[in-house]
């Protein structure tokens, strides 16, 4: 079995106008084929609202509110998209009438979401895909927006800080516990800290091995604007950061937000054996495959911020792509 996993997909403000002239396959350029023809699950984080209802998010302080047009969910399904986090610091940047209509939008066209919905059991509600090998599950925490907490009788995200011993921490690392008995695969999608920075912060480090030791067989970050390295914990995969994806960001000089990959793991046996990642530019609010010097100049980063972790990459010439192997044995 083979899971693509990309980052942040923001389709709000630029890329939602420049979408009324564009073709909904347009913002995926030309990574389709690692997408759609060579995986049998994709997953990503929806950094924005997709309805044409609410009104900007003003009960707390928030700068930026992103929302994409209702139509524009084909972009998803041109992407092949099975799986996405709505646990994040914009699913509710329009209101709860957008983002209840923003669920209802999914489930007309049978993409599955987590880590948002009307009560705090529905919003950590375990989302499972079988395929012919595995039954994969998937559960999405952030620790942005804590004014947006789902509760028992209230709509909202699953929000878990990153910190160790309290209440909220311990009641997910038990959900974990209990969801990784009821699948052969489990992925934690975790949208957290801050939106800069190449280096995890240390809570998240403690976080992540706990969610291992709990049960988790990936570890799948996202919210900072930069990817990070990837650690091999237990011979699981802990992905600190994915960065961005698609998105109308200006770019960073010294902490190249433009710069993005997929991840495709192989897995075989209920574990990873392999990861595959494919480094991608962001331009012109599309995401194409990297060639040539910037294929290796992506590749030569994410080789020393894996390092550091121990992580050893290869390049494999015959797919222009990058290869963490995992010893499972």
């Amino acid at each position: 079995m083979r899971i693509t996993l990309v980052g942040d997909v923001m389709l709000g403000r630029l890329v939602n106008e420049f979408l009324k002239e564009r073709p909904a396959v347009y913002p995926w350029g030309d990574t389709l084929p690692v997408l759609k023809n060579s995986t049998d699950l994709r997953f990503c984080n929806l950094e924005c609202v997709i309805s044409d209802k609410g009104k900007p998010w003003s009960a707390t302080p928030k700068e930026f509110h992103f929302r994409s047009d209702a139509k524009n969910i084909q972009v998803l399904l041109a992407g092949g998209i099975d799986v996405i986090s709505v646990a994040n610091n914009h699913s509710l940047d329009y209101g709860y009438e957008a983002a209840v209509d923003m669920l209802k939008i999914f489930d007309g066209a049978s993409i599955k979401h987590s880590g948002l919905g009307k009560s705090l059991d529905e919003a950590e509600r375990l989302v499972k895909l079988n395929t012919p090998e595995t039954r994969v599950g998937f559960v999405a925490f952030t620790d942005n927006e804590p004014e947006w907490e789902a509760t028992k009788d209230r709509f909202g995200v699953l929000f878990v800080p990153t910190e160790l011993g309290t209440n909220r921490s311990d009641n997910f690392l038990d959900l974990i516990r209990r969801y990784r008995s009821s699948v052969d695969y489990l992925i934690v999608s975790a949208h957290w800290g801050s939106n800069w920075g190449y280096e995890p912060p240390p809570e998240h480090i403690l976080f992540a091995h706990a969610l291992v030791e709990a049960g988790a067989d990936t570890v799948f970050g996202h919210s900072p604007h930069v990817f990070r390295g990837i650690e091999i914990y237990r011979n699981r995969p802990i992905f600190y950061s994915a960065g961005n994806f698609i998105d109308d960001y200006a770019i960073d000089p010294v902490e190249r937000n433009d710069e993005s990959s997929l991840f495709v793991l192989e897995v075989k046996d209920s574990a990873v054996r392999e990861i595959e990642i494919y480094p991608a530019k962001i331009k012109d609010f599309q995401v194409n495959l990297a060639r040539g010097p910037e294929l290796q100049l992506i590749g030569n980063k994410m080789q020393r911020l894996c390092r550091k972790f121990g992580t050893k990459m290869s390049f494999k010439k015959s797919k222009d792509c990058y290869v963490v192997a995992i010893n499972n044995q």
